[in-house]
């Protein structure tokens, strides 16, 4: 990894060992070298500019959540050609973590619960120069949320008063208060970053069939609210019921990596998004008609089953479903 610390042997170990750096060595203030100057960190709750607001939001989970792990699963990456320099070569993680943690300490969530906490995060990454330069990140949301025993819409709702109510609230990632950011590439052409953006643009546009042409039958899937279920049925519920509450939304595939590595089966990484109206009835209940936009992010694990033919084995996909219902809230006037 020329342009990178010696120490790190590829881009997992880099993406793996900063992580547990910042977060559970405590080494925040390496912040200031491990994100370059002007990092963008985008989230479907949220967009953050600079180290000073990265290192402020990092202090004050850690102050709520003070026994806070984050459990690497895996890292899907790709050379980024077009993003090297003169000295450092460059590339693109997408991250997949467990994060484990007891809300011991007041703070964003509210008052201190003492529940115990598991939930994934799945972040993409531009990196060169042995730091992060660019990132989108999706938390599971939902997951936190109903663990401490809150309904997601009250909770949200309650969110909006905490933050100073609609006027003064902490905006949504919507495109209009996007920032452009220095990575404007879309990741690698290996067939199995495609098959699976193939797959999603096809489910997107009413093609349900191709989940059970596609998935296993046995697909292990992981779903927002740390849902952990299998099957096509589960699959195809979940696809339709997010696709169903916003019909005509306009739906983008916005990056897209594929990977064969040694002693692995091929993995692929999908960020994508819809950006429309709340018009049809779903997962998120009643059509309200306001405009919303979602962030997603996607892995999957491929491999042959039964008669051989390639299948989708394993998916994890991540929407951040406060943001969405504080989208419907705000736009509605439902916030008190």
């Amino acid at each position: 990894m020329h342009g990178f610390n010696p120490k790190w042997r590829d881009v997992p170990h880099f993406i793996n060992g900063i992580t547990y750096e910042i977060w559970e060595a405590r080494q925040i203030g390496s912040l200031h070298s491990r994100y370059a100057p002007g990092l963008i960190v985008r989230s479907p709750a949220s967009v953050l500019t600079d180290n000073t607001n990265v290192i402020a939001a990092t202090m004050a989970t850690l102050a709520e959540f003070p026994d806070r792990e984050l459990l690497g699963e895996d890292v899907i990456w790709c050379e980024d050609p077009e993003g090297r320099t003169e000295t450092s070569e460059a590339f693109l993680s997408s991250h997949r973590l467990i994060c484990t943690a007891t809300h011991s300490r007041p703070g964003a969530y509210g008052a201190p619960t003492g529940k115990r906490l598991a939930y994934r995060i799945l972040a993409d990454c531009a990196i060169r120069d042995d730091a992060v330069y660019d990132e989108w990140l999706v938390r599971d949301q939902s997951a936190i949320v109903q663990q401490m025993g809150f309904d997601l819409v009250d909770w949200t709702r309650d969110l909006i008063a905490r933050e100073g109510g609609p006027e003064n609230c902490v905006e949504p990632m919507t495109p209009a208060i996007d920032v452009p950011g220095p990575y404007d590439r879309h990741g690698n052409d290996n067939p199995w970053g495609q098959k699976h953006a193939d797959l999603l643009s096809a489910i997107m546009a009413g093609h349900m069939d191709r989940i059970p042409a596609v998935y296993d039958r046995g697909a292990a899937l992981h779903y927002p609210g740390h849902v952990t279920t299998q099957g096509r049925s589960e699959a195809d519920q979940f696809w339709m019921g997010l696709r169903a509450a916003f019909p005509d939304a306009a739906f983008s595939i916005d990056h897209v990596i594929g990977r064969d590595d040694p002693l692995m089966p091929p993995r692929s990484a999908v960020r994508w998004s819809l950006h429309g109206k709340h018009s049809g009835w779903g997962r998120f209940g009643r059509p309200t008609g306001a405009e919303v936009y979602v962030m997603g992010i996607s892995h999957a694990e491929w491999g042959p089953f039964g008669d051989g033919t390639p299948s989708l084995r394993r998916e994890w996909t991540l929407i951040d479903e406060t943001a969405i219902w504080k989208q419907i809230l705000l736009k509605t006037g439902q916030h008190a």
